[in-house]
């Protein structure tokens, strides 16, 4: 029974440390967004391919509603897209995937 609390006491400490965490990678990739991204995706849009937005149906029409899918177009770049993988950590463009995949959920 001891055993068990104590189960519970360490899940609830980890718990409530990973929202606290996933707000930080929704800051942290905002601020990404912001310096790397916002100048052709300002708002979710797109300024170069005025149909492929980042509004949720636009990425769900595109294959691109996952974070795996916004980390590997963010990283390896597609069409007029440049490639970050070089110029990015990785922490930072799964950072900017969770930010982007946020944003579409609330409507930007």
């Amino acid at each position: 029974m001891r055993l068990l609390f104590i189960l519970f006491v360490i899940c609830g400490i980890f718990t409530n440390n990973v929202n606290s965490t996933i707000a930080a990678d929704l800051q942290a990739g905002e601020v990404i967004f912001s310096a790397n991204c916002s100048a052709c995706h300002a708002n979710g849009n797109n300024a170069i391919m005025p149909d492929k937005t980042l509004k949720k149906d636009a990425l769900e029409i595109n294959n691109m509603d996952s974070i795996a899918a916004i980390t590997n177009q963010v990283k390896n770049g597609k069409n007029a897209m440049p490639a970050f993988g070089g110029r990015l950590a990785d922490e930072d463009i799964e950072n900017v995937a969770n930010y982007v995949l946020s944003q579409s959920q609330n409507g930007w």
